[in-house]
């Protein structure tokens, strides 16, 4: 039993880390981005504004979403190492570490979803060539 509490701290805290880290290089980009339009700013001129379909969005949520899928797969094992019964489909606290980026990408397509723009289609004209010429 105490083997298995082991296995279930240690990736824990092994992927508490990682998401730590993923998560802090995310804001340090931002920051930098934050910076660099206050530089811009500072000097009076302003940062073109991107016109994007959100297909961004569509793409993170994806990969966000199988990231966490993986994770889940990953880690149900763990409860017939430790769970012996006690929780329910051996589905336990550790599963948040995959549960939590699935969720996350989830989000990020419905959002795509619910904010896209639907191009409406252009009804063309229509020409009738088989006019009659009455003299």
């Amino acid at each position: 039993m105490e083997e298995g509490l082991v296995i279930v701290c240690g990736s824990t805290l092994f992927f508490g880390t990682m998401l730590l880290i993923i998560l802090g290089f995310f804001a340090y980009i931002r920051y930098i981005r934050y910076q660099e339009t206050m530089k811009l700013a500072e000097k009076g001129l302003v940062k073109p504004v991107s016109t994007s379909s959100g297909k961004g969005t569509l793409v993170w949520g994806v990969v966000i979403t199988a990231l966490g899928l993986a994770l889940c797969l990953g880690l149900y094992p763990i409860g017939w190492l430790v769970a012996d019964g006690e929780f329910p489909l051996n589905f336990g606290p550790w599963m948040l570490i995959g549960l939590v980026p699935t969720f996350f990408g989830l989000a990020l397509v419905l959002i795509y979803a619910l904010t896209a723009e639907r191009k409406k289609k252009v009804e063309e004209p229509s020409y009738n060539l088989n006019t009659e010429v009455i003299d």
